[in-house]
């Protein structure tokens, strides 16, 4: 079987009624019709070749629907069907409600539980028109700018309140106009498909903000887009009126229904091993670190897979799509291909193969690590220039020949004629840029996890005082060391990627797994911003714009770039490979500005072609 070979699945609307089509190894199913938050009709479904489907005359637009499916249960095996568990339809465009986790519905088959009334409705939804192609409107070598939906509105004081923490908010002018000035090429979306919170965040008084628990690959949620996929084709249609484009951040490795302890919500009660990963025990693989792992390499969570990205780009318009544990998507039984069945239908549809890619390059599973190992055409998350720039600022030794092989492209990486690197010194996860100059360890307390979560090695430093400090010195050491990062971030060649508030030294006060904190440890501080950093970031972001040698993706030999010591001439292999090496010039192209970069605590004059120039300590000097 291929996907090809699959029917239209979901719910179709036509004269009299709706269609409705699901893949499920089950041996019945029930569709089942919900009025006023009662179960008012269950109907046999009939089936052939591993789809159930069904007429149901008379149920048109706006109907509530759920599934549920039998056949002897057996978890050991990878069976976990079970009648009293209400199934949400994998190809529903809008559920009801958002999601809310409640230990029932783990509860295991025969213990009288039925979830109807715990578990959000499926809404029939006439298809609105395709938007008519165009090609995206980022390029690579532009800007991203990385956002969770809900914190980067929540505290938006020019927002209205009932569309703060929305997709609506991103429509207003006030934001749009932020973007504008810091020349962003496109959002990158935090995910947006509605999600469930882990089970052990309830009892602790806390919920996911962030959306990496997806139930449904179809459905926002309805928190983040209270207006469906509406919601989300107008704040794209008024980022592209203003020349920003929108990609979606997706979370294909896994679901929200977790390990043999979670939820049956969707595909653990169609199709457990359809949809996941099973080990030689039968047990679930858990390449992801949430309890279990889609089969991207089966036919139907292919298809699935396609099929949703075509619905946002045909009825959204995006431009593209980061993949969260992108490895997933590739790994087959020997182990990651670029090649791989899921990659090679994406590079080959004619409605994908034109938009931007960008993977998140590893994960936990086997040969998890695959930087600079997807296809020519696909952006790649680079940790290594995050983590060498850290390191260099911090005073690391021996790391100036690293900043070089980052700031010009990571050719060490990505063999070719192109940079496909996304230079990022911060992202959602992990430290906040304001934090990495002001927490030597994660401060993660609030997460109810006793310090133990997140990343324990950040590469970063504290100026003299862990946490808040008052003292002046201390205070502008950070904002000078903030301001020479966000100058390397924005003088690199290739993609650069910003997460919100990071132009204006935002802080998750030393938390570096905030994923649980959906309040003011995440949520972006608008009217406390440091002006004096953000007119920082929107100066450099006006440059890059003016010069193509720092826009361009091209990969550069040796003799294209021009590496020279403060004094003017070319480095040599003794300055290269000093210990205590603090400073450089470069120019990446003869049409290129002079960057001078001095990470010592004195200031330093560079002799470039056209002057002399003193570069104050810990700064990054572009000579325009």
């Amino acid at each position: 079987m291929t996907p090809a070979d699959l029917p239209a699945l979901g719910p179709q609307l036509r004269v009299g009624g709706t269609d409705f089509a699901i893949w499920s190894a089950a041996e019945t199913m029930w569709l089942c019709v919900f009025e006023e938050g009662r179960e008012v009709k269950r109907l046999p479904m009939v089936q052939q070749g591993g789809i159930f489907s069904l007429f149901a005359p008379g149920l048109g637009e706006g109907a509530r629907y759920g599934f549920r499916a039998d056949r002897p249960y057996d978890p050991d095996a990878g069976l976990w069907f079970d009648p009293d568990k209400l199934l949400l339809d994998p190809y529903a465009t809008r559920i009801d409600r958002a999601y809310a986790y409640d230990p029932l519905l783990a509860a295991r088959r025969g213990q009288g539980v039925d979830t109807a009334a715990l578990v959000p409705k499926a809404v029939v939804e006439a298809p609105q028109a395709c938007i008519p192609a165009a090609p995206p409107l980022f390029r690579p070598g532009g800007l991203i700018y990385e956002l969770q939906v809900r914190s980067f509105t929540m505290l938006h004081p020019q927002v209205p309140e009932d569309q703060r923490g929305t997709l609506r908010a991103l429509t207003h002018p006030a934001v749009i106009d932020h973007l504008k000035r810091l020349h962003v090429g496109a959002v990158e979306l935090m995910p947006i498909n509605a999600w469930i919170d882990e089970r052990h965040l309830p009892p602790l008084g806390l919920t996911n903000a962030w959306g990496y628990n997806p139930v449904s690959y179809f459905a926002l949620d309805p928190r983040l887009a209270p207006g469906g996929i509406s919601d989300l084709r107008a704040a794209t249609a008024a980022l592209r009126d203003a020349g920003i484009g929108v990609i979606l951040d997706m979370v294909y490795n896994h679901n929200g229904e977790s390990d043999a302890f979670g939820s049956t919500l969707s595909f653990r009660g169609l199709d457990a091993r359809t949809y996941f990963r099973h080990g030689p025990d039968g047990q679930l693989i858990n390449d992801t670190g949430t309890g279990n792992s889609v089969d991207c390499n089966h036919p139907v969570c292919r298809r699935l897979i396609c099929d949703s990205m075509r619905y946002f780009v045909e009825h959204a318009g995006v431009d593209g799509f980061r993949f969260d544990l992108a490895p997933a998507l590739g790994r087959e039984p020997t182990g990651f291909s670029p090649n791989a069945p899921l990659l090679r239908e994406i590079a080959d549809d004619p409605i994908l193969r034109d938009r931007i890619m960008i993977a998140e390059p590893w994960d936990i599973g086997p040969g998890g690590y695959q930087l600079g190992q997807f296809g020519n055409d696909w952006l790649e998350w680079n940790d290594r220039y995050r983590d060498d720039v850290r390191r260099f600022w911090r005073g690391d030794p021996h790391m100036l020949g690293a900043l070089a092989t980052r700031i010009s492209g990571s050719s060490d990486i990505f063999r070719g004629q192109k940079s496909r690197s996304v230079n990022f010194l911060a992202a959602h996860d992990g430290f906040s840029l304001a934090d990495v100059t002001a927490y030597s360890e994660r401060h993660n307390e609030a997460n109810g996890e006793h310090n133990r979560d997140g990343h324990g090695e950040n590469f970063s430093w504290n100026c003299g005082t862990e946490g808040e400090a008052s003292d002046p010195q201390v205070l502008e050491r950070r904002c000078t060391d903030i301001k020479a990062m966000l100058s390397t971030l924005f003088v690199s060649r290739g993609t650069i990627m910003l997460t919100a508030g990071d132009e204006f030294g935002r802080t998750q006060r030393g938390n570096n797994n905030a994923y649980a904190q959906d309040n003011p440890v995440t949520w972006i501080d608008w009217e406390g911003r440091d002006r004096d950093i953000e007119q920082h970031s929107m100066v450099l972001s006006a440059i890059r714009t003016t010069y193509a040698a720092l826009i361009d993706t091209s990969l550069l030999s040796d003799d294209q770039v021009s590496w020279l010591s403060p004094g003017g001439q070319p480095m040599t292999v003794e300055e290269w490979e000093a210990s205590t090496a603090d400073a450089l010039a470069f120019r990446l192209s003869p049409d290129g500005p002079t960057v001078c970069i001095n990470r010592s605590y004195a200031t330093v004059e560079f002799q470039t072609a056209e002057r002399s120039i003193a570069v104050k300590a810990r700064s990054v000097e572009i000579a325009i």
